[in-house]
């Protein structure tokens, strides 16, 4: 098997190139994970800013439409106010 110097220099290129391949795979598993864990963590991250803008344009909506009705409510105060004045008014006649 091994008869001349050449041989096992074939068999130490062999085992080299076998360690060296074992640690690419190694390493490039490894950065895969990295890569992995880098897109869960930005998923997630960008699930909470959804959330957040979500919530947000709930309160703006909400926001928007109590402006709408703090104005009917003022104007009803208004009329409220001018009645009492007229019966106040008719009162003192």
């Amino acid at each position: 098997m091994l008869e001349t110097s050449k041989d096992v220099l074939n068999i130490v290129l062999a085992v080299s190139i076998g360690g060296i391949a074992f640690f690419l795979c190694w390493g490039l598993y490894y950065m895969v994970q990295v890569g992995r864990n880098i897109f869960i963590m930005v998923k997630g991250f960008k699930e909470k800013i959804d959330r957040i803008d979500e919530i947000l344009k709930i309160l703006k909506d909400k926001i928007e439409h109590s402006t709408s009705y703090l104005l009917l409510i003022g104007e009803g105060v208004k009329k409220l106010v001018e009645i009492m004045k007229k019966r106040e008014e008719k009162e003192d006649k």
